[in-house]
């Protein structure tokens, strides 16, 4: 099968990328595959953080491909249909990820319907973050599709509720692979300069209101001197009320806030030198962090909102906060540590993995597109 793909891709950087990335490898083990990306993501004055790019020298995962699509610039839309259309694939694949997009993406998923089938990998929706455009946006978007992927029953959920007649499946986020093999908890401390006998929590990522690091904060105050948190991400706005809240005499010394994008090959030491992920997100549809945090055999503690429940499975891979309280999550997190979690679910989080690949990921999006 011939099969353009539009999405996302280097040099931008950010999770949506990187699954692009591993999506399309995936493809190309049985498929012929072009890649088409942005020529333009956000004009920079919408941008929430420093770039959106990847700086110079960092190696980041790379795949030939053509910047055809300008988001805010309609005569792009046509050339960039026009672009996909003179390839002639059997099949368009399109990496889906917020509203802004949808009208660009749209436009090029309806006029390259005429020719081929459309199917998309739905990341979100309905953001985290709602404005008034959001809804008519993305049902644009989702209407111009042959077929839709969800990553998880929260998503596909969302899209019924948007386009009730769309055709959809859902296929299960893989874990990373890009990031570099593990290494051992002693090596990463040592980089890293944390003590062996400390208990790490590790919260990762983009920082947004959304994804509740407040919460985490707060809670931190309440554990033990020997807990430790690697609080590793870059702000995506104002960062002084973070600042603020680690002058706590209880904060202070004990959480290390790295307020910036970590380049690939460092992502594994924050991951490996740490005994536990927690998300306590507010609002939730998946996290690509978690399949970061299941390539490196890492648990997770996660809050019960989305999709965030279909991450783990309760008791097995992780633990579930019911209710997102801050006592909740204080004690989910010393049960973890207490009962001696951590060997149980990374063995049961290792036998799950075969299954759960890109390439069947892969095979999964071509199966679903024949049969619509």
């Amino acid at each position: 099968m011939k099969i353009a793909y539009l999405s996302v891709f280097y040099p931008y950087r950010g999770g949506i990328a990187h699954f692009n990335f591993d999506l399309c490898k995936a493809f190309m083990m049985h498929h012929e595959v072009k890649v088409f990306n942005f020529s333009l993501q956000y004009p920079n004055f919408l941008f929430p953080g420093t770039t959106q790019y990847l700086e110079e020298g960092n190696d980041a995962t790379k795949l030939e491909n053509e910047r055809v699509l300008n988001s805010v610039n309609p005569l792009s839309y046509f050339s960039a249909a026009k672009a996909i259309k003179d390839y002639n694939p059997d099949l368009l694949v399109i990496g889906y990820w917020m509203p802004f997009v949808g009208p660009s993406l749209g436009t090029v998923a309806g006029l390259v319907k005429k020719k081929c089938k459309v199917v998309s990998v739905v990341h979100n929706a309905i953001p985290h973050e709602t404005k008034i455009i959001d809804k008519p946006f993305t049902k644009y978007f989702l209407k111009r599709n042959s077929g839709l992927i969800a990553l998880s029953k929260a998503v596909e959920d969302d899209i019924k509720k948007l386009h009730p007649s769309a055709k959809t499946t859902v296929v299960k986020h893989p874990d990373y692979t890009h990031f570099g093999d593990p290494i051992s908890k002693a090596e990463a401390r040592r980089i890293l300069d944390i003590p062996e006998i400390d208990k790490v929590l590790l919260f990762f990522g983009i920082i947004r209101e959304y994804k509740g690091l407040k919460l985490l904060l707060e809670t931190m105050k309440d554990l033990p001197e020997d807990y430790t948190l690697l609080c590793v991400g870059e702000v995506y706005g104002d960062d002084a009320e973070y600042r603020e809240m680690l002058k706590h005499p209880q904060l202070s010394q004990r959480v290390r806030f790295i307020n910036d994008y970590v380049p690939d090959s460092e992502v594994k030491n924050y991951f490996c030198a740490s005994d536990v992920n927690i998300l306590p997100y507010k609002s939730a549809t998946q996290s690509g962090i978690s399949f970061i945090a299941n390539q490196f055999n890492l648990p997770l503690i996660v809050t019960d909102v989305g999709g965030l429940r279909e991450c783990i499975v309760e008791g097995k891979t992780g633990l579930l906060v019911k209710e997102r309280t801050q006592e909740n999550l204080k004690q989910s997190i010393l049960e973890y540590f207490e009962k001696g979690y951590m060997d149980e679910f990374v063995a049961n989080m290792q036998a799950e993995k075969d299954e759960n690949s890109w390439e069947n990921m892969g095979k999964k999006i071509v199966e679903f597109a024949k049969n619509l």
